[in-house]
């Protein structure tokens, strides 16, 4: 047996930040990732992620979302890796939608700098989008995206700089408590103990961590990256900007500039508008009817976007039914911190999450505003269903 600090489960977006946070600390950490550091099998891939402050989701996440553009800025710095970039965002919709009046709420009660464009303004600035009379825009200039495995290799970096041991292609097979209330942790290669134990274990909670019975959903989404017809000219980052737009029919689809180039498309895909799956049955065959349909509603507000299909992806969304994280200690071991339920939105907090995770696993609580996160929300609601 070797003992640790703290050993991290899980190093995809969350885990790896948080083994960085908790060797940065001091700690001696042990990470453990069921497949390799590349970390392509769940939600913490894709080349980009959008990012923003004035949050539609709830206006709670703000201070979240303040401390983690610092955390972006110092990740960048410590590990000279490009992970965030800024280009200005739009969140698109008519007045009462949720992603503008959402929006603006979060902006307005934070102070946030913002602007409302009208459509012809958006038009004006933003000539290959082309909305509707009704629709309006808040306009952010803090917005852009970051890079997921970029940002995953710099937190491993870091962590391993300062001193883990990270393990890859080595699952963790059982944990328990240990008589000095530690924990017992099983892998496939051997056993481990360590004084607390971080469980961030992404689309496979539901297995992982199954004795909280959290109603999780892991579900499918299918990202595109397409060519445009007149080129990638007018959507370049330094022209373009991160869009969230919702339709009157409510539906969602987010998009970005062209981050790669020439020849690397423009991504757009559908918010929260997947199929129910799980990580070893899900299909990762993209089909001719879903590109389909993504071209159309492409084409509906960037009618030279869709031109023809570069390429596509899968990823895996684990999903809570009020969309809000799950970001607490284990009820049943002061030993186990767990996180999961990022719901689609949550790489953007990743740097953050890691800090937290990091003070939680220390000493059971945070100076950060998580009571939005506690599981009991989840299991009463259930219970009493």
């Amino acid at each position: 047996m070797a003992g640790y600090d703290v050993i991290v489960a899980g190093l995809g977006g969350m885990g790896s930040a948080a083994a960085y946070h908790l060797a940065a600390r001091g700690q001696r950490v042990l990470g453990l990732e069921r497949f390799g550091a590349a970390h392509d099998r769940g939600a913490s891939h894709g080349g980009s992620r959008l990012t923003r402050q004035s949050y539609f989701e709830s206006p709670e996440y703000v201070p979240l979302l303040l401390r983690a553009y610092e955390l972006w800025d110092a990740l960048a710095r410590d590990s000279g890796r490009d992970v965030i970039r800024l280009t200005g965002g739009v969140m698109v919709g008519r007045p009462d939608s949720r992603t503008v009046a959402g929006s603006r709420r979060s902006a307005e009660q934070w102070g946030l700098e913002h602007e409302i464009l009208d459509a012809a303004e958006l038009r004006r600035r933003f000539p290959a989008m082309n909305p509707r009379d009704d629709e309006v825009a808040l306009y952010e200039s803090r917005a852009g995206f970051v890079r997921p495995e970029l940002t995953v290799t710099a937190h491993l970096g870091l962590a391993a700089r300062h001193g883990a041991d990270l393990h890859f292609h080595e699952p963790v097979t059982r944990w328990e408590p240990t008589a000095d209330g530690g924990v017992r942790v099983d892998t496939e290669a051997g056993t481990y103990t360590a004084g607390r134990l971080v469980v961030t274990p992404g689309p496979w909670a539901p297995q992982v961590l199954a004795d909280l019975g959290l109603p999780l959903v892991i579900e499918r989404q299918v990202m595109y990256w397409f060519q445009p017809t007149a080129g990638v000219g007018p959507l370049l980052p330094e022209r373009f900007p991160v869009y969230i737009w919702e339709d009157r029919h409510g539906s969602q689809v987010y998009g970005f500039p062209a981050v790669d180039g020439p020849a690397g498309g423009a991504k757009i895909a559908f918010f929260r508008r997947g199929l129910p799956t799980t990580p070893e049955t899900v299909d990762r065959e993209i089909h001719p009817d879903e590109i389909d349909t993504m071209a159309v509603r492409a084409r509906a507000h960037l009618p030279d976007l869709p031109g023809h299909l570069v390429s596509a992806a899968t990823c895996l969304y684990s999903t809570t039914p009020d969309e809000h994280f799950v970001i607490a200690g284990h009820p049943g071991s002061a030993a186990v911190t767990v996180a999961c339920g990022f719901s689609g939105h949550g790489f953007k907090f990743v740097p953050v999450v890691g800090e937290i995770l990091a003070d939680l696993a220390l000493t059971g609580t945070t100076r950060h505003p998580i009571g939005l996160f506690d599981p009991a929300r989840l299991t009463s609601a259930a219970g009493s269903g």
